[in-house]
């Protein structure tokens, strides 16, 4: 990824919208079926997820600590993580202020 935390956190919303989109509007036009493939479609999911997040939030920092940047490689880490808070918090506000 970059060494610029808000794109960083834009990417990881990125991520996440699409596979909210996918799955709202993809459920209903499969349909209710239960098989033994939606829970294995579901972890698999998960794994993939969990290593997506893990390079968009992790991998710049890991390879600038990895060369000796430690303090900046801690503050990329943290920086990335407040703007995707904040990302969160006005997807919060946002269900709110629509919602009503």
């Amino acid at each position: 990824m970059t060494t610029n935390p808000f794109i960083n956190a834009l990417a990881a919303l990125g991520y996440i919208v699409t596979i909210v989109l996918a799955i709202f509007y993809g459920g209903p036009a499969i349909g209710p079926k239960d098989t033994i493939f939606i829970p294995m479609a579901m972890l698999s999911l998960f794994v993939f997820s969990a290593a997506t997040m893990s390079y968009i939030v992790l991998y710049q920092p890991m390879v600038m600590f990895l060369e000796n940047k430690k303090t900046e490689a801690v503050n990329l880490f943290l920086m990335t993580i407040a703007s995707l808070g904040g990302f969160m918090v006005a997807l919060f506000v946002l269900q709110f202020i629509f919602s009503r």
